[in-house]
């Protein structure tokens, strides 16, 4: 991926008399709508295509190879983070930069981990929003001041594996342990051991304190 520059601006201007090519993915047309007039008024920005879902997010990008993907994480087919793992695993020169609503540490960590270079909340700025664009196209992260602070909530960090995951999703739902022990699949003692491991990773000290803290930080979602 050719690099870009331009004096001033802390370099994140486009130099290069190609404009930033940009699809942006959201599903509400209110915010996408918001988003373009907000992008629109920088004349080194191209907005190529603009989307709702995750299937038609990938679709844009093979058609339009766009230097850079502004995505929300919440779609309603697939994940925000499963599209950039996705299109970054097949190393792609597309630059994803995540503008959501979701602020938990786990969240932020999904989405860097699967390989976006920024991490905005839609309370930002026009003018933050345009910069983090032509940084991520420059071949920059942008992770600002607010983001680092949540993800540094997090630190230490001991993930959840996958199967703790789907027990505290069964707890948040209201499950008792035999009832998860069967809708599982598994035994009612395995699963006593993984709610004593969940208190230990999450340092809580008890079943609700543990889906408290995994809703606040985007373990899990109700």
């Amino acid at each position: 991926m050719e690099k870009f520059g331009r004096p001033g601006q802390a370099g994140l201007r486009n130099q290069h008399p190609t404009p930033v090519s940009l699809v942006i993915v959201d599903d509400h047309p209110v915010v996408r709508d918001g988003l373009c007039a907000m992008v629109s008024a920088d004349p080194d920005i191209q907005i190529v295509a603009e989307v709702s879902t995750g299937e038609e997010a990938l679709a844009a990008i093979r058609q339009w190879r766009p230097m850079v993907v502004l995505i929300d994480l919440l779609l309603p087919d697939i994940h925000g983070w499963e599209v950039i793992k996705r299109v970054c695993a097949n190393s792609s020169d597309t630059a994803f930069l995540v503008l959501t609503s979701l602020v938990g540490d786990e969240e932020i960590y999904r989405a860097l981990e699967a390989g976006a270079r920024g991490y905005l909340f839609k309370d930002m700025a026009r003018k933050e929003l345009v910069n983090a664009i032509h940084a991520v196209a420059s071949g920059k992260r942008y992770i600002p001041a607010e983001v680092g602070a949540r993800i540094a909530e997090g630190l230490p960090r001991t993930p959840l594996s996958p199967r703790e995951v789907d027990v505290l999703q069964a707890i948040a739902a209201g499950l008792r342990n035999k009832e998860i022990a069967h809708h599982l699949g598994i035994s009612e003692s395995t699963i006593n051991a993984h709610i004593k491991h969940i208190l230990e990773k999450l340092g809580a000290s008890d079943r609700t304190q543990a889906v408290t803290t995994a809703l606040r930080r985007g373990i899990i979602r109700l």
